[in-house]
C-alpha cells in the first residue's frame, strides 16, 4: 500500500489515531518522570492537551481542511497543560498553519509544515533545552526536510512517515546523552516519548491500522480535582454487608489440587462475597469482601506463606468519601462566590494563584489573591482554565502566580491569548515562592517594578518540598529507593531518608543557616497537626534565633512545603 496525497478526512483520522495512541500510553509516560515522585504527570498533561482538540475534531461533521486545522490548533492551545502539553500545542499550531491553506498535501508540503511546527515550538520556550521533546521534534522535521529534497508528488507518505519516526526514535534514545539528569535516572525524556506515541498513532491512522475511534466522555475529561463530585450520600454504611476488602497472595510450595482449590473458593463464599481466587502452580491470588479477614488469612496460611496482604475498611472509606464530597461541594460553592465577587468589583490590580489544598488556598485569599485555581503538583490547570480565570477578574491588570514550574508555560500562553487587559506572569515555581511574591507586591509601584520585585523576592527564598519515592533510581549521585522520603530543593535533590522527621530536619539544615530569620512549614493532608507542631519544636532548638511558623496547607502528595528566609 502506498499513499501519495493527504485529504481532510485522512488528516482527521490520523490526528484522532495519534490522540488515541497517546491516551493509551499516558501512564507509562508518567512513569518516565526524572524525579521518582508520585505526581509524575507528563503523560496526563499531554493527553489532556490533545484530547481537548480531539473532542472538537471528533464533533466536526464533514469539515473542510481549514475548519479541521483550526479545531486542532485552538483545541490544543486551550487544553494545554504543563510544559510538555504547551510545547505539544505549539507543535500542532505550527503544523496546522502550514497545512490549512493547501489543496494537495504531499511529502514536500508535510515536510515544510513539520519545519514550521518545530520553529513555532522553539520560539514558545524562552530558554529551549536540548534532550527534550523539542530535540525529538527537530530531529523529525530535519529528516523530513532532508527526504523532501528528493521527493515529488508520487512519493509515498507512509514510507516517508516511517523514516521520520525512525529518526525521532533515535533522537529520543539519545536524550539521556544530552541531559545528564535523564542518564542518571535511567530514563528517556518523557515529553519526547509522548510525541513519539502521537507519531506512531498517526502512522496507524494513515495506514488504516488504527480501527474505529470510540472516544468516550471520560477520555475528554479535563476537570481539575475537586470538580465532578459523585453524590453517594444516599448509600448507608449499613448497606455494606461485608465490611473489609481483603487481598493477599498465597505462595504455594506445590500446586494446589483442583478439589482443594474448589474447597477454598467455597470457604471464601461462606464468609463473604466479591470473590476472586486465581491459582497458578506457584501462587494463588485472593480477593474477598468479608466481616472477618482473619478467617480468610488463617485459611490461606494453611496452603503456604502469604505476601502483599491488604485489608481496607470499606465502611470507614465510605464515611471518609462522604466527608470528602461534602468538603468538595462546599469548596465549589466558595469558588462560585469568589468568581462572582471578582467579576463585580472593578479594580486596578487582580491576582490569580494556582493552589492545591484548602489551607494553602485560604492563605492566598488572606494575603490578597482574588481567584484561586485548583491545581498544582497532581493536576496542572490548562491554558483555558487560567484564561477563564483572567476573564473572570474585573481588573485592569492581572498578575498570575503559577506556583509550579510545570504551569508557567501554560500561564504565559494564557497571557498571550488575552487581548483586553495587561497580564503579568510571575514565574513562581512552588507554593512558598507564590506566597512570598504576593506579600512583596506594592500597590503604589508600576506593574513592571512589582514584577521585578516579586521575582527578586522569590530568588532570595530557599525552599524544600518533602515527598516519597515511587521507584528506585539515582539522581546527582544519590541512591533513591521506592518508599524513601525525599527532600527536593530549588536545584534538585537535597537529601533522602527513611523516616519523615529525619528527612525534614536534614532538609531544613540545608536551606537555613545562622542568619535565617524565618522558617515556615506548610504541612499536607497526610500530616497530623500535632506531628507538625512537634517538628516545629525540634527545628526551633536547631535555630533558636529564627521564628518558626507552621501552617495547615492540606496539599496532597507532598508532606511539607518549607521555606527559609
Amino acid at each position: 500500500m502506498e499513499l501519495h496525497q493527504l485529504d481532510t478526512e485522512l488528516i482527521r483520522r490520523a490526528f484522532l489515531a495519534g490522540a488515541a495512541e497517546l491516551e493509551s500510553k499516558k501512564e507509562w509516560i508518567n512513569e518516565l518522570n526524572v524525579f521518582p515522585v508520585p505526581d509524575g504527570d507528563t503523560g496526563t498533561n499531554m493527553t489532556l492537551t490533545i484530547m481537548t482538540a480531539a473532542k472538537d475534531v471528533a464533533a466536526l461533521d464533514e469539515p473542510d481542511l481549514h475548519t479541521l486545522c483550526k479545531a486542532i490548533s485552538s483545541g490544543s492551545l486551550r487544553g494545554a497543560r504543563g510544559n510538555s502539553g504547551v510545547i505539544l500545542s505549539q507543535l500542532l499550531r505550527g503544523l496546522t498553519r502550514g497545512l490549512d491553506s493547501e489543496d494537495q498535501i504531499d511529502v514536500k508540503k508535510i515536510a515544510a509544515s513539520m519545519e514550521r511546527a518545530t520553529e513555532t515550538a522553539y520560539k514558545a520556550v524562552m530558554k529551549p533545552k536540548e534532550g527534550t521533546i523539542l530535540t525529538v521534534a527537530r530531529a523529525m522535521s530535519e529528516k523530513a526536510v532532508e527526504l523532501a529534497e528528493d521527493a515529488d508528488s508520487s512519493s509515498d507518505i507512509l514510507a516517508f512517515t516511517e523514516t521520520i519516526i525512525e529518526a525521532g526514535d533515535e533522537a529520543l534514545k539519545n536524550t539521556p546523552e544530552l541531559l545528564p539528569v535523564l542518564k542518571q535516572a535511567g530514563v528517556v525524556d518523557s515529553g519526547g516519548q509522548g510525541l513519539m506515541c502521537v507519531m506512531k498513532g498517526v502512522l496507524k491512522g494513515l495506514s488504516g491500522k488504527s480501527g474505529a475511534f470510540q472516544f468516550t466522555e471520560t477520555s475528554f475529561s479535563t476537570a481539575p480535582s475537586g470538580q465532578g463530585v459523585v453524590d453517594t450520600s444516599a448509600l448507608e454504611t449499613s448497606d455494606i454487608r461485608f465490611g473489609y476488602c481483603t487481598e493477599f497472595i498465597i505462595n504455594l510450595s506445590e500446586p494446589l489440587p483442583e478439589d482443594e482449590e474448589r474447597a477454598f473458593k467455597a470457604f471464601l463464599e461462606s464468609i463473604g462475597d466479591s470473590i476472586v481466587c486465581v491459582a497458578s502452580d506457584e501462587l494463588v491470588k485472593v480477593h474477598v469482601h468479608t466481616n472477618d479477614p482473619g478467617l480468610a488469612i488463617q485459611k490461606g496460611l494453611s496452603y503456604g506463606p502469604l505476601s502483599r496482604m491488604k485489608i481496607d475498611n470499606m465502611r470507614e472509606e465510605h464515611n471518609e468519601r462522604l466527608i470528602r464530597n461534602a468538603s468538595q461541594i462546599a469548596a465549589e460553592e466558595k469558588r462560585k462566590k469568589e468568581a462572582e465577587k471578582a467579576a463585580a468589583e472593578r479594580k486596578a490590580y487582580g491576582f490569580i494563584s494556582v493552589s492545591a489544598g484548602q489551607g494553602l488556598s485560604e492563605i492566598f485569599r488572606e494575603i490578597g489573591v482574588d481567584l484561586v485555581i485548583e491545581g498544582g503538583q497532581t493536576m496542572n490547570p490548562s491554558t483555558e482554565d487560567i484564561l477563564n480565570g483572567i476573564k473572570q477578574l474585573n481588573a485592569d491588570t492581572v498578575f498570575v502566580l503559577p506556583n509550579n514550574k510545570n504551569i508557567i508555560l501554560a500561564a504565559e500562553q494564557a497571557r498571550d491569548l488575552t487581548e483586553d487587559r495587561k497580564v503579568y506572569v510571575v514565574p513562581t515555581k512552588n507554593i512558598p515562592q507564590g506566597i512570598t511574591a504576593m506579600v512583596s507586591f506594592m500597590p503604589d509601584l508600576e506593574p513592571e517594578e512589582n514584577l521585578e520585585n516579586m521575582k527578586e523576592a522569590c530568588e532570595s527564598l530557599q525552599t524544600a518540598q518533602i515527598t516519597y519515592a515511587v521507584r528506585d533510581t539515582s539522581i546527582d549521585g544519590v541512591s533513591i529507593h521506592e518508599g524513601d522520603m525525599m527532600a527536593i530543593g530549588d536545584h534538585g535533590i537535597l537529601n533522602v531518608g527513611k523516616d519523615l522527621k529525619g528527612t525534614v530536619l536534614e532538609a531544613v539544615q540545608k536551606i537555613a543557616d545562622s542568619d535565617t530569620e524565618l522558617i515556615t512549614l506548610y504541612y499536607g493532608a497526610d500530616v497530623k497537626q500535632e506531628d507538625a507542631e512537634a517538628l516545629k519544636e525540634e527545628i526551633q532548638e536547631q535555630f533558636p534565633d529564627a521564628e518558626i511558623e507552621v501552617n495547615a496547607g492540606g496539599q496532597p502528595v507532598y508532606y511539607y512545603f518549607i521555606s527559609a528566609e
